[in-house]
């Protein structure tokens, strides 16, 4: 099993930032991807960025490109999301999640392929 932790969401008006911070505990994953995803109300989870535990590639949506940087920790502990330059349309519930085995780029993407998901951090971005 592996428990993940989110926080440091919040409301932050349009060109603010926030840092989303996502803390792991349990089984190690080190050959893994842990990734980000957000649910807008009454849209479905979409992907937002992702980065493999080996060799910390990062991935991300087109709509973050340039905004967002996924990162991690040195103890491989904890993963992070800096978010900048935000936009009321970044507005949705945040989650962490863990893929134990990284199967390749097509699957990055696809909250299927995770197996392990946090309770997730509301970020509100107001215009």
């Amino acid at each position: 099993q592996v428990q993940l932790v989110e926080s440091g969401g919040g409301l932050v008006q349009a060109g603010g930032s926030l840092r989303l911070s996502c803390a792991a505990s349990g089984r190690t994953f080190s050959n893994g991807v842990m990734g980000w995803f957000r649910q807008a109300p009454g849209k479905e989870r979409e992907f937002v960025a992702a980065l493999t535990w080996s060799g910390g590639t990062t991935y991300y949506a087109d709509s973050v490109k340039g905004r967002f940087t996924a990162s991690r920790d040195n103890a491989k502990t904890t993963m992070y999301l800096q978010m900048n330059s935000l936009k009321p349309e970044d507005t949705a519930v945040y989650y962490c999640a863990v893929d134990i085995l990284y199967s390749g780029t097509y699957y990055i993407p696809r909250d299927r392929s995770y197996d392990y998901w946090g309770q997730g951090t509301q970020v509100t971005v107001s215009s």
